[in-house]
């Protein structure tokens, strides 16, 4: 009995691991050259691709699954390098620090990240939350929970009063001393015990914020906030643990020092000057543009009493300046890496992203590379994401137009497959 059953089982797996499902493409986006091929089959056979081919081929056995994407364009699917997959505004967001469970929080993320992922961002970056991230991050790579594949910051890292101290705007009661635990740090020391922590917390990469922010409950939007000294620090301690490190910064200064400090992504950009657009390319650091959080921010910051008065000015003289500087860094040569802050705008409207960004001069394909291969490689993950290739990881969607003709179409992705896993069609 127990052979017959040994049997059987092997010959389910057989079974399985010998269908295939073959994708054809009527269009579909070379991100590595930046051409549009037409009339291509992608061949995937469990989480892998195992061939592109000429012409619509046909599948091989009766096991077999072909999807017809003939009248669809494809390509490899999408990476946001910031997100908050923990929330999502909301005029209540600043007493949801206080109403909230970790276990909602957790059921909400649930749900922003199944919208991601329909959406056709397979992989994102999460840069900051309160540890949830890490749950939903592993919860989703076993198979429990639908959403994209996530690398995340875990906790971000501030300085006492910051944008990410986590007792900002709280009374006095409540603000007590948080430290390098709770992601706060005020020293060498601190900031190597930070980083460490995130590291044991089970981070995958540091976020901090090198100057104040919009939506965070204190005065300033745009200091710096760190020491170079410290960054330097930062940086050197997370490259120890494999780990890059990305700067929230809208001020030129904290900017500045963060470049010079070592770290890989810039987030947002703000009043970043010329002198600064240099720097970034001398140490090839690129920019995380976040060009709808902006358009957000602004549009939310006219409804009384959506966010606490505090955040308005801000939010009115930041938001409405981050696509210009985005399209001056952008003709400057400084390297982009696609990203749009959602959770400060509703999850699944990423896609607005691209428009924003052709709006202000980078050309459709070029948006496109930006989520795909260049972020992939800041990720590292340049040899298994970012492309359809045989041996890639099987991330694959579908739009109706071709985004280079039409951009507006990346708003509305039709057919998402990630590893392999066909989530809509």
């Amino acid at each position: 009995m127990k052979l017959v059953l040994k049997l059987i089982v092997l010959l389910l797996t057989i079974s399985v691991m010998g269908q295939n499902t073959y994708l054809h493409c009527g269009k579909l986006i070379d991100t590595k050259s930046g051409n549009v091929l037409t009339e291509k089959t992608v061949v995937v056979s469990g989480d892998k691709i195992t061939a592109v081919k000429d012409g619509y081929v046909s599948a091989n056995s009766p096991k077999d699954i072909v999807i017809d994407l003939k009248d669809k364009t494809v390509m490899p699917g999408l990476i946001d390098m910031h997100v908050h997959i923990e929330h999502e505004t909301n005029p209540k967001r600043y007493l949801e620090a206080y109403t909230l469970n970790d276990a909602d929080v957790a059921y909400n993320a649930q749900r922003y990240a199944k919208t991601t992922l329909m959406t056709g961002f397979t992989t994102v970056r999460d840069l900051g939350g309160s540890g949830v991230n890490v749950s939903l991050k592993n919860a989703i790579a076993s198979g429990k929970v639908i959403g994209p594949r996530i690398f995340t910051a875990e906790k971000a890292l501030a300085t006492t009063g910051g944008h990410a101290d986590p007792t900002n705007g709280a009374k006095q009661s409540l603000i007590g001393d948080p430290g390098p635990k709770e992601g706060v740090v005020n020293s060498i020391e601190d900031a190597k015990k930070a980083v460490r922590q995130r590291y044991k917390n089970g981070a995958d990469l540091i976020k901090i914020t090198a100057t104040g922010g919009v939506l965070s409950v204190a005065k300033s939007g745009q200091n710096p906030q760190f020491t170079i000294e410290e960054i330097k620090v930062i940086c050197e301690t997370a490259k120890d643990y494999g780990f890059h490190v990305a700067a929230h910064a809208h001020g030129d200064e904290g900017m500045q020092r963060a470049i010079k400090g070592g770290v890989k992504t810039i987030e947002h950009g703000t009043l970043m000057s010329d002198e600064t657009m240099e720097l970034m390319k001398q140490y090839d650091v690129y920019l995380v543009p976040t060009i709808t959080a902006g358009k957000s921010v602004t549009d939310k910051a006219k409804i009384p009493g959506y966010y606490p008065d505090v955040i308005v000015g801000k939010a009115l003289d930041i938001g409405p300046k981050i696509q210009n500087t985005f399209g001056r860094a952008y003709k400057k040569g400084v390297g982009i890496a696609f990203g749009t802050d959602a959770a400060v705008f509703v999850h699944g409207d990423n896609g607005k992203e691209f428009g924003y960004m052709v709006e202000a001069g980078m050309p459709a394909m070029e948006t496109i590379q930006s989520a795909t291969v260049t972020n992939a490689m800041i990720l590292k993950m340049e040899n298994e994401l970012g492309q359809i290739k045989e041996g890639f990881i099987a991330d694959i969607i579908a739009v109706n137009d071709d985004p280079t003709k039409n951009i507006s179409t990346m708003e509305n992705v039709v057919f998402v497959m990630k590893e392999g896993t066909v989530y809509k069609n």
